[in-house]
C-alpha cells in the first residue's frame, strides 16, 4: 500500500436518509506499475475494511473487479497511475488479506522507497518561496526533510463532523523552515511515524496555497497526494547528508525549540519528576528515545548571569538560527560572505543547573524568549543594567524554589548525555511546591522499580 484515502459517507440516492460509504487505497508490486483501488458499501464493511491496513502494509486482494477508467475524472481526485485501469472491492466477492513481511519479501518492500514520479522532477523549497504567489493553487512534487511534526489538533466542522490538522515542518537546502498541512487522519498517521531530522519524503501531488494570514507558502496534502518516506534515489540520498550534516552541527536546535513553544500548550504537560526521576526515565527511553515532557519544582542552583556578558548572550543569524561568529560576523552555515547587520539578532544563551532532594541536572538550556520571561527583560535592557543590578536579579532567582516546564531528552553531544530545555520557568507558589513536594499533587509521576 503506497497511498491511502479516509473512509467517507456520502448521502445514498437509492435509499433517501442514508448514507453509502467509500475509501480508496493505492497498490503497487512492480517499479513500474502501480493501480486505484476503490471500495464502496455499508459503513460498518468500509470502516472495517479501511482500519485493517496502513500505507506500508503489504496485502493480497483476492476476487476485485477490473474495470477501465475514466481517466480524466479518476485522476482529479486521485493519484495519477501508469494503469488504465481501476479495481473495485464489494463487501460479497472481494477479500483483503494482510502478508507478514517474511510473505512480502524485500524486493516487494523496497517499493516503498521509490517514489511514484519521477525523482528529478521536484521543486526545491527555495524555488517555491521565490515562486510565491505565481505557484497558488499548483499541484506539484516536493523533496524535503522533515523538520518537526506537530500533535494532531482535533475539532468539530459546521455541519457537525469531527476534523483534525496537523502541521508538519519541512526543510532542504534552499529553505529552513516550510509549512505542509495534513487534514487527514491516514496522511496525519503517517506523519506521526516520521523522525524529525531522520526523515526524507518525496511528496508527489501536493498542492501549494498562498496563506494570507500567515503571509508564506504552504504545501497541503490532497486525495491525490502519494508520499514516499527515505526514498532510494540519489537526490535524496544528497538531501539525507545534508540532514546528517545539519544535525550533527546541532544547526536546527534553536529553531526546533521555536516550533515547540508554538505547539506544545503547557497546560498539557501534568506530569511532575522529580531530578532522579528525569535521568532515570531517560535512559529507560534509550531505546526509543523520545523526549520527556514534564514539571519539576527545583532551584536554580548556578545562574551566571552577572560574569561576561558575552558567555550568555549569542549573536545567531535570523535565517538558520546558528550561531554567528563573533569575530568575523560571519554565518558559517548560511554564506561564506559578510552578514547583513539586519540578519543577525541577540538571544539569551544561559545554561544553568536544576536541583531538588534527589539531585542536579547541569547546564540545562535557558533561552532566547523563555529566558527573557525568567529574567523579566529582554537582552537590550539586560545590558543596561549594572553589575550589581545584575547580582540582584540573579540572587532574586538564585535558590528559590521555582516551577519549572521542561523537555528533556538524550543527546550524545551533551557533556551529561541528557539535554535539558526549559519551556518555562517561574518562582513556584509555595503551598503548590509543598503540595507536590510531599507528593499531594494531583499528577505525580510515579516511577516503578
Amino acid at each position: 500500500i503506497i497511498g491511502k484515502t479516509d473512509a467517507k459517507g456520502f448521502p445514498d440516492r437509492r435509499n433517501i436518509g442514508s448514507e453509502r460509504f467509500t475509501f480508496s487505497f493505492t497498490i503497487r508490486d512492480s517499479p513500474t506499475y502501480f493501480i486505484n483501488v476503490h471500495s464502496w458499501g455499508r459503513e460498518e464493511y468500509i470502516r472495517s475494511l479501511s482500519e485493517s491496513f496502513r500505507v506500508g502494509d503489504c496485502v493480497t486482494i483476492e476476487n476485485p473487479l477490473v474495470q477501465t477508467k475514466e481517466t480524466e475524472k479518476e485522476e482529479k481526485f486521485n493519484p495519477p497511475t501508469p494503469s488504465c485501469y481501476k479495481l473495485l472491492l464489494s463487501e460479497n466477492h472481494s477479500v483483503v488479506k494482510i502478508c507478514s513481511c517474511y510473505e512480502a519479501g524485500t524486493q516487494l518492500l523496497s517499493l516503498l522507497h521509490l517514489p511514484v514520479k519521477d525523482p528529478q522532477d521536484f521543486y526545491s523549497l527555495g524555488d517555491i518561496v521565490a515562486n510565491g504567489q505565481s505557484l497558488d493553487g499548483r499541484i506539484i512534487n516536493v523533496l524535503a526533510a522533515v523538520k518537526f511534526v506537530g500533535e494532531p489538533k482535533y475539532f468539530i466542522t459546521s455541519d457537525k463532523r469531527k476534523g483534525q490538522r496537523c502541521e508538519v515542518k519541512l526543510y532542504d537546502e534552499t529553505e529552513l523552515s516550510f509549512p505542509m498541512i495534513c487534514w487527514h487522519n491516514e496522511s496525519i498517521q503517517l506523519a506521526q511515524s516520521w523522525v524529525p531530522r531522520d526523515t526524507v519524503i518525496f511528496a508527489s501531488d501536493v498542492r501549494i496555497n498562498f496563506d494570507k494570514f500567515r503571509n508564506c507558502m504552504t504545501a497541503t496534502v490532497i486525495s491525490k497526494t502519494i508520499i514516499t518516506t527515505n526514498p532510494d534515489t540519489p537526490e535524496a540520498n544528497n538531501l539525507f547528508s545534508f540532514v546528517k550534516e545539519t544535525a550533527e552541527l546541532g544547526l536546527l536546535d534553536a529553531e526546533i525549540e521555536d516550533q515547540l513553544k508554538e505547539s506544545i500548550n503547557l497546560q498539557s504537560i501534568v506530569d511532575i519528576y522529580t531530578v532522579e526521576q528525569v535521568k532515570i526515565k531517560a535512559v529507560q527511553n534509550q531505546e526509543k528515545p523520545e523526549p520527556i515532557y514534564g514539571i519539576i519544582y527545583a532551584y536554580l542552583s548556578t545562574l551566571n548571569i552577572d560574569n561576561n556578558a558575552s558567555k550568555i548572550i549569542r549573536n545567531r543569524c535570523s535565517r538558520c538560527r546558528y550561531l554567528v561568529n563573533e569575530m568575523s560576523n560571519i554565518c558559517t552555515f548560511c554564506s561564506d560572505g559578510p552578514s547583513d547587520a539586519n540578519s543577525v539578532f541577540t538571544s539569551f544563551d544561559v545554561l544553568v543547573d536544576l536541583t531538588d532532594h534527589t539531585g542536579t541536572l547541569y547546564s540545562c538550556n535557558l533561552s532566547d524568549s523563555i529566558a527573557e520571561e525568567t529574567l523579566g527583560c529582554t537582552v537590550q535592557e539586560f545590558l543596561t543594567l549594572t553589575e550589581r543590578q545584575k547580582t540582584a536579579l540573579k540572587w532574586h532567582l538564585l535558590l528559590e524554589r521555582s516551577k519549572i516546564y521542561f523537555k528533556g531528552f538524550l543527546s550524545p553531544s551533551s557533556r551529561t548525555g541528557l539535554r535539558v530545555n526549559l519551556l518555562s520557568c517561574k518562582l513556584a507558589d509555595p503551598v503548590e511546591a509543598s503540595q507536590n513536594f510531599s507528593g499531594k499533587g494531583k499528577k505525580v509521576h510515579c516511577m516503578s522499580f
